[in-house]
């Protein structure tokens, strides 16, 4: 399993793909790891170098006993490029790891060739805080099952759910496995997300994808800000799809970002 000491943690990451390809890089929600990208990775490895990663706190990477902070995790991930000698990539991420991305495209613009930002926000608001408290106390009592079911109506659109009634019994296990100091500490760097403001400065070609489902951050406000605030961005509104849409509609999650990927080259 390879991993590499960045910025004094040893963090998890994967390539796959062609060697001498453009890097598109798959950024993590807070509850996935890389094996959660299993619809992505082989289909975007056929035309792209795909690097995966744990975020320090996350699947395979190193867990600091400390406060984490979502610049922290961008500073990372740019490291993370220097160190594996990628000048700049397509930076795709969904959730958590698409305000890591965004992060990127403020603070790292000469690293980011393009941003594909899924199902994520730049500012927390009461409603989406009041959801991510019910996450914090389940992960304080140290209770998987728990930690699940305040998530999984967040996550997942009801169509969904019920099209798959055998979710719950295959995600208990892995949720009851969880690191919940590690996880306390994703969530609680999530809750200090406040950088609209900061928006303006992303350069790199942006395209914003939300599902029409999507409880958790839905398109208004959230995405909707972040098309008004970023220069040119677009947006794409993926249909029967909540918040988890790379999981939830994968062809349509597929097709989007290398549509988006074919127009950058």
């Amino acid at each position: 399993m390879p991993t590499i000491a960045i910025n004094g943690t040893n963090l998890y990451y994967e390539l796959h793909g062609p060697a001498d390809a453009p890097v598109v890089a798959l950024v993590n929600g807070v509850l996935m790891n890389t094996a959660g990208w299993g619809y992505q990775t082989p289909v975007l490895a056929r035309r792209y170098r795909v690097l995966l990663h744990d975020c320090r706190g996350q699947g395979q990477s190193e867990h600091p006993a400390t406060a984490y902070t979502m610049r922290q995790h961008a500073d990372d991930l740019a490291a993370l490029l220097d160190a594996l000698n990628i000048e700049a990539a397509h930076i795709a991420g969904i959730s958590y790891g698409g305000e890591i991305a965004q992060l990127m495209g403020i603070h790292y613009p000469e690293k980011v060739r393009s941003l594909f930002l899924s199902s994520t926000v730049s500012e927390v608001r009461p409603l989406l805080r009041a959801k991510i408290a019910a996450w914090i106390a389940a992960a304080e009592r140290r209770d998987g099952a728990m930690l699940y079911r305040a998530s999984v109506a967040d996550n997942f659109s009801e169509p969904w759910l019920a099209a798959h009634p055998g979710w719950a019994e295959a995600s208990i296990p892995r949720y009851k496995q969880l690191d919940f100091d590690a996880v306390l500490a994703l969530c609680r760097a999530f809750l200090e997300i406040d950088w609209t403001t900061e928006l303006h400065r992303i350069a790199a070609p942006t395209m914003v994808v939300v599902g029409e489902l999507d409880v958790l951050k839905p398109l208004a406000p959230y995405s909707r800000l972040l098309v008004e605030h970023i220069p040119g961005a677009q947006l794409l509104i993926l249909g029967h799809a909540g918040h988890a849409c790379c999981i939830e509609t994968p062809g349509a999650w597929n097709a989007a970002v290398l549509g988006w990927l074919a127009l950058q080259s």
